[in-house]
């Protein structure tokens, strides 16, 4: 597919993942170009037998694996996923994650939630110190409290900018038909106490859907580098 990563990196963490897929595994299939390079990989196992099942976290990666011939189910009462394979935006070394610069961070939370492991895939870039390092903290918002959140959130000490459509001035409309605030904290955060004592507060105002800080969530870290290298790292190790 024309959307899928040529980056080599992407590209090796993608291909490295397929070895964790077992014939009949349930899936959740991430969004963003590491989670488009796996589906794209993915695809070709399930063209040559492997069975499996998937459930999407966005329209994007529906339409993807729909084009590719993955089975999709969807996520019911009694369906319990083997794990996801996700992007993330920033990566912290307790592996604390931001994710959400895609826009699709709410079904990606429930996709994750529901599955017994969380891996993510990404590039040596997006690896940080503290999160916020690298910019944004998005959060979804129902359109209604859309102001009301905004003052809230800037009495925590965030600066949100309601994000745009790619190239446009009209706001971007999420799968769930939200907003998204797109939140500079004054310094990037210190650790992941204050990450989590962020997290709660922005949780508890009214209109807030969920933020794109995922913290404590990903069990495995696959590191791609240029060179086709791939590093991984486990939570506690």
């Amino acid at each position: 597919m024309s959307n899928v990563s040529n980056d080599p990196a992407v590209l090796s963490v993608a291909a490295y993942v397929l070895d964790l897929i077992k014939d009949g595994a349930r899936i959740g299939l991430g969004s963003g170009r590491a989670s488009a390079a796996f589906i794209a990989k993915l695809g070709e196992r399930v063209k040559a037998g492997l069975k499996i099942t998937g459930v999407p976290t966005s329209n994007a990666s529906e339409k993807q694996a729909l084009e590719l011939g993955i089975p999709l189910v969807p996520l019911t009462e009694d369906l319990e996923l083997d794990l996801t394979v996700d992007g993330a935006d920033e990566v912290a070394p307790n592996l604390d994650l931001v994710k959400g610069w895609g826009g699709a961070l709410v079904r990606e939370r429930i996709v994750a939630a529901a599955s017994k492991r969380q891996i993510i895939l990404v590039g040596e870039e997006k690896l940080v110190k503290t999160l916020g390092e690298r910019g944004r903290i998005p959060v979804e918002v129902i359109p209604l409290a859309h102001g009301y959140v905004v003052r809230k959130l800037k009495a925590l000490g965030l600066t949100p900018v309601t994000r745009p459509v790619t190239g446009g001035t009209a706001p971007f409309i999420t799968d769930n038909g939200n907003l998204t605030l797109d939140c500079a904290t004054r310094d990037p955060l210190r650790d992941g106490v204050s990450a989590r004592a962020l997290e709660k507060a922005v949780l508890e105002i009214a209109g807030v859907v969920d933020t794109g800080l995922f913290l404590g969530t990903a069990e495995r870290v696959l590191i791609g580098y240029a060179d086709g290298r791939v590093d991984v790292r486990e939570t506690g190790k």
